[in-house]
């Protein structure tokens, strides 16, 4: 029959592990909290870049656009230049859609996926009640 001394030690033994586990989870929270920001802010500048690439790739395709017009309609009447150079831009936009949602997709999931194998490891430290494993 075990002493008083010993379950009051237990006892210790119990919040202390308790105490730990919540000081470790906090820790871990704040480590995942930390992943997930720097992912936001490297998300948000590279969308910056492509805002800016964008509008400065509107003005040069207009350009563009009005020269492969201009140089078409030099042999075939001008709807028709047109309409050829219209076909062309849109079949280039279904490619950079297609593409562009294959690179979304493959950034996903936004997790913090550090700190969520961390988190398993320390349930399983818990688990064995705090004690480390031998190497």
């Amino acid at each position: 029959m075990p002493s008083e001394q010993t379950e009051g030690e237990g006892r210790q033994s119990l919040a202390q592990i308790a105490s730990d586990l919540g000081v470790l989870i906090r820790h871990e929270l704040e480590l995942a909290k930390d992943e997930m920001a720097e992912k936001a802010k490297s998300a948000a500048v590279g969308a910056g870049m492509l805002s800016g690439s964008a509008l400065t790739a509107i003005f040069t395709l207009a350009s563009l656009t009005a020269l492969a017009v201009a140089l078409i309609a030099l042999v075939l009447p001008l709807w028709t230049a047109l309409l050829i150079v219209t076909v062309l831009w849109a079949a280039g936009t279904a490619v950079l859609v297609l593409m562009g949602k294959k690179k979304v997709e493959d950034a996903t999931p936004f997790v913090p996926e550090q700190a969520i194998e961390n988190l398993r490891e320390d349930v399983k430290w818990a688990r064995r009640g705090g004690k480390r494993l031998q190497t």
